[in-house]
């Protein structure tokens, strides 16, 4: 804790609604404080007069849309979920206008004017461009032909006729983690997070900026083959991903490895447990909910995904060498004894050097349903650019 009269910490203790970016390198006080990183973050003015000016960010999920507003101190003027369907299922054109929707209806919640809003952030499930383009295979959650390629950013750009700054799902909501864990500190940081859902999300952060490769698709962790000696049981399948790789990350550490790989073999191991009975989809879902009240089956399922989180980890570790590793997804939501035991799992099985167990730390990525809006938010508010 330095002790500038801004208050500023060196690890973010401030309440998690308030993001605090640097304004022209300087703090409220004078005091030269580190970059929060981002295109063009050294151009933006001081504000000594309040700004009334803001930007907005765009969380598209399969089945529905969050938005956030953030002003010019950092103030996010939303504390909870704002949501609308977000019809990707009905196509590129009708989840164009969805993402319309989903800001109309923030700015309406929080009374802004639309002519505020000088950039937009937003954020999709991967895999996509740098830029936006969803990938010419399609994904998971863009799965019809008619996406295969599409311009999404660019399209919502036109739209809006507003600056659009895109980040995939995964790499926004580590950008959050990382600046509210490191605060003003984030530019000397980096940070790894995995973010378990229907896939496995993930992104890397360093000197607090977001890792996104040549041609956008860094921090794809999910797809990275990590050991399964050890992992599986002697009889079970090698566990396969909807990508076409076996063994990769997302394979066991996701809901869909849990419904395609997983479930199936604990179920012969543990006959006439309950699930049995429910369609695999319907009963993945509910695995988490029999793991909080400690179900050895659904227990012997997290067990695994912790191992396989902490060995993509043990990878990470001898690539980027992080100071911190994230941990978000539906474990984050579960109950806190539950989700004590699964990070501290993972931790068991994340191989440190002792140097390097000595300077990270282990933690969850806070306002989990919140934190894909808020750190494409973030991006939009770093890229900005004033001549």
């Amino acid at each position: 804790m330095h002790d500038c009269q801004c208050g500023l910490p060196r690890r973010c203790r401030r309440p998690e609604s308030v993001y605090r970016p640097r304004l022209a390198g300087r703090c409220s006080s004078s005091h030269r404080v580190a970059s929060a990183g981002g295109p063009g973050w050294d151009t933006l003015p001081r504000m000594d007069i309040p700004d009334r000016r803001v930007v907005i960010g765009l969380d598209n999920g399969g089945t529905s849309n969050n938005a956030t507003v953030l002003d010019m101190s950092g103030r996010f003027l939303v504390d909870r979920l704002a949501e609308v369907p977000s019809r990707v299922l009905e196509g590129p054109s009708r989840a164009v206008e969805a993402l319309v929707e989903a800001m109309d209806n923030v700015l309406a919640l929080t009374g802004t004017p639309r002519e505020a809003v000088i950039a937009v952030g937003l954020d999709t499930p991967g895999p996509a461009s740098a830029f936006g383009v969803i990938s010419s295979k399609g994904s998971t959650n863009f799965s019809e032909p008619a996406w295969r390629g599409f311009d999404f950013r660019g399209a919502l750009e036109i739209r809006l006729g507003l600056p659009v700054i895109y980040n995939n799902d995964g790499n926004a909501a580590a950008l959050y983690a990382h600046h509210v864990h490191f605060g003003a500190d984030a530019a000397r940081h980096s940070s790894v997070s995995a973010i378990v859902g229907t896939g496995l999300g993930a992104g890397l952060v360093d000197a607090g900026r977001v890792i996104r490769g040549a041609a956008g698709m860094a921090g794809e962790l999910g797809h990275v083959h990590i050991p399964m000696d050890g992992l599986l049981a002697a009889d079970q399948p090698v566990p396969v991903c909807n990508c076409g790789f076996s063994a990769d990350a997302e394979s066991v550490a996701s809901l869909t490895g849990i419904a395609k790989n997983l479930l199936p073999y604990w179920l012969t191991k543990f006959p006439g447990h309950a699930l049995a009975d429910q369609p695999l989809t319907t009963a993945a879902k509910l695995v988490r909910g029999y793991g909080e009240r400690g179900d050895p089956m659904a227990l012997k399922i997290f067990e695994q995904q912790a191992m396989a989180l902490g060995r993509l980890f043990t990878i990470i570790a001898n690539v980027t060498d992080p100071d911190a590793y994230f941990l978000g997804g539906g474990v984050v939501e579960a109950a806190p004894e539950f989700r004590e035991w699964f990070l501290a799992t993972v931790r068991q099985h994340t191989l440190l050097r002792a140097e390097q167990a000595a300077v990270s730390t282990f933690a969850l990525v806070p306002h989990l349903d919140m934190a894909g809006a808020r750190g494409a938010a973030i991006a939009a508010l770093e890229s900005l650019q004033v001549a």
